[in-house]
């Protein structure tokens, strides 16, 4: 409830701000897009538009908890995925009437291929994880002096998620943002080679993505905390010293991950654009593979939660005896 009641203050909030603007000047946010196409901008409209704002946001947020309490997986995630998912009909729909009507029936079971190889791939990269083996030393110890259990470390591969591509995306439309406040020539320049089909569009974002990747990598996991933990609880990775050297093993073995990561996410934002260039068709428009990684993300982690939850209530119907009373 009180999720609820912030919910309610910080969406009228920032949709009052984006409002609290003079007529004669263009605001941002909502009035920057929606003020040309309102013919009465007045006071009462920009209340509306407030309140009806708000209670979508309060809905959303109430559902999202509802869902997340009925144990079906994350709500917020679960209500992307179906906004997400929801596009995915017509899409399909406009891209397989285009390849029909063209007759490009190669490029159009191109498309299909790479569709189905994309989520193989991703769902392939979303669970691939790297493990270091973990030496556990026994606080009594042992006859044999050696470790008495062991674990891993594991690592994911891709463990920022889209928030590189995102990210990317940003910058490169940063140009064009200060291109239209500003108008100076160099901004609208750098703006037309930054965007989608320019000639400087995909080296530049494949690079944002690297470096974004490798910098949130590092952001979420700190090689030196890590050896920390790993001293504080008696682990240690077998042939490396405790301490400095753990974190630069550490260190290294993140930095080759984020190489790989960094390539997937580079074919996942370019690879759809590939696609259409060689086939000749739409490619799921509006439908990118940052979409599709959400999906993925998104199915994997609902059906382990599920899957979890119907473990638990299996537990719980199991009737425990105890042995001393029936034996007697």
């Amino acid at each position: 409830m009180h999720r609820l009641c912030f919910s309610s203050l910080l969406s009228f909030t920032q949709n009052c701000k984006s409002f609290r603007k003079k007529k004669g000047r263009q605001a941002i946010g909502q009035v920057l897009f929606l003020r040309p196409y309102v013919n009465d901008f007045s006071t009462e409209w920009v209340l509306t538009s407030v309140t009806l704002l708000t209670l979508g946001s309060v809905f959303t947020t109430f559902l999202g908890e509802t869902i997340s309490e009925l144990k079906l997986g994350n709500g917020t995630s679960l209500l992307i995925f179906t906004s997400i998912i929801s596009y995915l009909p017509a899409s399909f729909g406009r891209t397989v009437a285009e390849g029909f009507q063209a007759g490009n029936y190669v490029g159009l079971l191109t498309i299909i291929l790479s569709f189905f190889f994309l989520v193989l791939g991703i769902v392939y990269v979303q669970e691939a994880e790297r493990k270091i083996p973990l030496n556990y030393a026994s606080r009594y110890g042992s006859r044999t002096g050696g470790p008495q259990r062991s674990a891993y470390l594991p690592f994911k591969v891709n463990s920022s998620g889209v928030m590189p591509i995102i990210f990317s995306t940003s910058s490169l439309a940063l140009p064009a943002t200060l291109a239209r406040f500003t108008g100076l020539d160099f901004l609208k320049k750098a703006a037309i080679a930054l965007t989608p089909g320019g000639s400087f569009y995909l080296p530049t974002n494949v690079l944002l993505i690297a470096f974004f990747n490798y910098y949130y990598t590092f952001l979420q996991l700190d090689p030196d905390e890590l050896s920390e933990q790993l001293k504080r609880t008696g682990a240690s990775i077998p042939l490396v010293r405790p301490g400095k050297n753990t974190a630069a093993f550490i260190k290294t073995v993140l930095s080759r991950i984020s190489v790989l990561g960094s390539a997937f996410l580079a074919v996942l934002a370019a690879g759809p654009s590939v696609v259409e260039q060689i086939s000749h068709l739409t490619a799921f428009r509006g439908f990118a593979g940052t979409s599709v990684l959400i999906l993925v993300g998104c199915a994997t982690d609902t059906a382990r939660k599920v899957q979890t939850e119907i473990i638990s209530q299996k537990y719980k119907d199991i009737e425990f005896y105890d042995v001393k009373s029936s034996d007697k």
